[in-house]
C-alpha cells in the first residue's frame, strides 16, 4: 500500500522540528555560553566532545532498547514521544541559564544539561529515522521518503539558520541572553506539537514483530555491515567539515568581516544559505537524480563543497567590502551540504536491506542509532576544534549591549587572528572532506545495480 499525503507531509513535519532543534544547539550553543554567559572556550570544547564520548555507549544501546520494544502503539512511537517531550524541556533549561551562577557554575550547569540534551534527543532521534524501513517498501519508496525526510530536515535547520540571531534581538532586545531563553521555548514547542503529528498519523507495518537478538548479536550484526559503516564514517567526516564552518561562521562575521553591519550582514548570508539549502533537497537533488547515480551525485556535491571552501578562503583576502560577494562560495557549500545531507541518510537505509541479506537480520535500529551518535559526534568534534580555534586567536567579547551593535569588532582583531579563524573555517574542512571522498570511493558498494540486485533477492525471499 502506498503511503498517503497525510503520512508523507507528518513525516516531514516532524523532521522540521526536529532539525530545528538540533541545529539550535550544534550552531549556537558554543556562542552562547563561550561569547555571550563567558565560559571559557576550552572548557566548552571539552563538554561538547565529552558528550559525545559518552554518547558512544549511549547511543547503540538505545538503539537495542528500542528494537526490543512491544507495545500496541509499536516499537518507535512511545520513544518518539517520550524523547521528543523530555529534549523540549531540557533544549530551553540548557538556553535559560540562572542569572545568579558564576562562572564554574555555568561550566557546571552547561556540561549537565548538555548531557542530558545529548541523551534524550537519541531517545527521539534512533526511533524517528528506525522508522523508515518500518512503514515503507524496499527501493523507490524508501528512497523517496529517506529523501522527504532529510529534506524536511533541512528546511528545519534552514528554518533555524535564518531566524535565530533576528528572533534573539527580537525577543531580548539589547540582552541575548534572554532572547535565547524565549527563542528556545518557541523552538520547543513547536518541536513537540510537530513530532505529535508524526506520531499521531503514522503506522509501522513491518518489523514490529520482529525477533529481537541479545545485546552481542545486535554489536555483531552493525560490525559486519561494512556498508553502514562505510556510510557512518562517511558522515562522520562530511559533517565534522560542515560543522566547523556552521560554529565559527558568526565569529567570522563579528571579527572578520567586520563593520558596524556584521549582524545584518550574517543575516542575508543566513537566508541566503538557508534558502539555497532548501532548494538543493527540493530541487537539485531530484534534477540530478533524474540524470546520475546517487553515487556519482555524491561525489560531485563533495567536489562542489571544496571549490566552495576554496572561493571561501581566496575572497577573505580581498576587501569584503559587500557580503553579496561570500554568497558565491557559499552557493557551492550550502548547496552541496543540502544533497549530501539526503544522500547519506538513503546509504544508511540501503545498507539495512544489505545487512539484511548479508546477516539475515534487519537490524534498522542499531544501524540509525549510529547516525544519531555520529551526527553528534562529529557536532562534538567539530565544537572542539571551534574553540581552540577561538581560544587560540583570542576570539571573544563581553555580552552585547545596545552601543556595541555599532561596534567594529574587526578592528579590535589582529591579522594573525583573522587567519587563524580563515584556516580553521576552510582548510580543515577542506582536508576533512577529502578523506571522506578517498574512504567512500574505496569501500562502498550499493550502487544502482547492487541495490536492484538486493532488492529483488528480498522479495524472492
Amino acid at each position: 500500500m502506498k503511503l498517503s499525503l497525510k503520512e508523507k507531509v507528518s513525516y516531514g513535519l516532524g523532521a522540521v522540528g526536529k532539525d530545528m532543534v538540533y541545529m539550535l544547539s550544534a550552531s549556537y550553543i558554543l556562542y552562547y555560553y563561550q561569547d555571550i554567559l563567558g565560559v571559557s572556550a576550552i572548557a566548552m570544547g571539552v563538554i561538547l566532545l565529552a558528550a559525545r564520548i559518552f554518547d558512544a555507549f549511549n547511543d547503540p544501546i538505545m538503539g537495542i532498547v528500542v528494537a526490543k520494544t512491544k507495545t500496541r502503539w509499536g516499537k518507535f512511537r512511545p520513544w518518539l514521544m517520550i524523547g521528543t517531550i523530555t529534549n523540549a524541556v531540557v533544549l530551553f533549561a540548557m538556553f535559560a541559564a540562572p542569572p545568579s551562577l558564576d562562572a564554574k557554575g555555568l561550566t557546571a550547569y552547561a556540561a549537565v544539561t548538555y548531557i542530558l540534551w545529548g541523551i534524550t534527543y537519541t531517545m527521539m532521534d534512533i526511533p524517528y529515522w528506525s522508522m523508515i524501513p518500518a512503514f515503507t517498501e524496499s527501493g523507490k519508496e524508501r528512497e523517496a521518503m529517506s529523501t522527504l525526510g532529510r529534506s524536511c530536515a533541512g528546511v528545519g535547520s534552514a528554518i533555524v539558520t535564518i531566524v535565530t540571531m533576528i528572533a534573539v534581538y527580537r525577543l531580548g532586545g539589547a540582552n541575548e541572553r534572554v532572547g535565547f531563553m524565549w527563542f528556545s521555548l518557541i523552538i520547543a514547542v513547536l518541536f513537540i506539537v510537530f513530532i505529535s503529528v508524526t506520531c499521531i498519523n503514522i503506522r509501522e507495518r513491518s518489523t514490529v514483530d520482529m525477533e529481537t537478538a541479545t545485546v552481542s548479536q545486535m554489536f555483531s550484526a552493525l560490525l559486519k555491515n561494512d556498508q553502514a559503516m562505510t556510510a557512518v564514517v562517511a558522515i562522520v567526516l562530511i559533517n565534522c567539515s560542515v560543522y566547523i564552518t556552521s560554529n565559527l561562521v558568526i565569529y567570522f562575521f563579528k571579527y572578520d568581516f567586520g563593520g558596524v553591519g556584521w549582524y545584518g550582514s550574517y543575516t542575508y548570508f543566513n537566508m541566503f544559505g538557508g534558502a539555497v539549502q532548501i532548494l538543493s533537497m527540493m530541487l537539485f537533488y531530484p534534477l540530478l537524480r533524474k540524470v546520475c547515480e546517487n553515487v556519482k551525485i555524491f561525489y560531485i556535491c563533495i567536489t562542489s563543497a571544496m571549490i566552495g571552501y576554496a572561493c571561501l578562503f581566496a575572497i577573505t583576502f580581498t576587501s569584503m567590502k559587500s557580503v553579496f560577494i561570500l554568497f558565491i562560495p557559499g552557493f557551492f557549500i550550502f548547496a552541496a551540504n543540502g544533497v549530501l545531507q539526503v544522500l547519506t541518510t538513503v546509504f544508511l537505509a540501503n545498507s539495512v536491506d544489505y545487512g539484511e541479506i548479508k546477516n539475515n537480520r534487519r537490524d534498522e535500529s542499531v544501524i540509525f542509532s549510529m547516525q544519531t551518535f555520529v551526527v553528534k559526534l562529529a557536532s562534538g568534534v567539530a565544537a572542539f576544534v571551534a574553540s581552540i580555534c577561538l581560544s587560540i586567536n583570542n576570539l571573544k567579547s563581553e555580552e552585547i549591549t545596545e552601543a556595541e551593535k555599532s561596534i567594529d569588532f574587526s578592528l579590535q582583531t589582529d591579522a594573525a587572528s583573522r587567519l587563524g579563524l580563515r584556516l580553521t573555517m576552510t582548510l580543515i574542512p577542506v582536508i576533512g572532506l577529502l578523506a571522506a571522498i578517498i574512504y567512500f570511493r574505496k569501500k562502498f558498494i550499493l550502487d544502482e545495480a547492487k541495490m536492484d540486485e538486493i532488492t529483488k533477492q528480498l522479495k524472492r525471499e
